[in-house]
């Protein structure tokens, strides 16, 4: 039976490690006393994604995943270190149920034959045109 996303992300939660770094942005005085910015680290494999996700994972993650398969992931748009980190639970638990949808098939379009053949005439109508755009030769 597959696991449900919430499992998954449960067990990806419980798996993060959290450090807090300095901040840059909003905080005055505070900012450069106080490290309010969040960085959490997954290590991807001990998540235990099925293939399929893990693919789909990798291509949303983009640059925040490193070759060793650790997801690392910065949070320091709030003010307080509560805020960011969950603010960086809620962006890691958006990626992971992004990576479970699976895209929708995309319907084949089909061309009658009067489609094809206005598409060719048109090509034509093209082809002419472009040929027309060389030197001219004065015999």
């Amino acid at each position: 039976m597959p696991e449900t996303v919430d499992t998954v992300i449960a067990r990806a939660l419980s798996l993060i490690e959290e450090s807090f770094i300095a901040a840059a942005g909003p905080g005055g005085q505070n900012v450069n006393k106080v490290a309010t910015a969040v960085q959490i680290r997954l290590d991807v494999f001990a998540v235990r994604l099925a293939p399929a996700v893990f693919h789909r994972f990798r291509e949303l993650a983009g640059s925040k995943m490193t070759a060793k398969g650790e997801l690392i992931m910065t949070a320091r748009r709030f003010r307080t270190q509560e805020a960011n980190r969950t603010d960086a639970r809620e962006r890691l638990a958006e990626l992971l149920r992004d990576a479970h949808n699976l895209p929708e098939k995309r319907a084949k379009s089909r061309l009658n034959r009067v489609g094809k053949v206005q598409r060719l005439a048109g090509k034509k109508i093209r082809g002419a045109v472009k040929a027309g755009r060389g030197k001219v030769k004065f015999d």
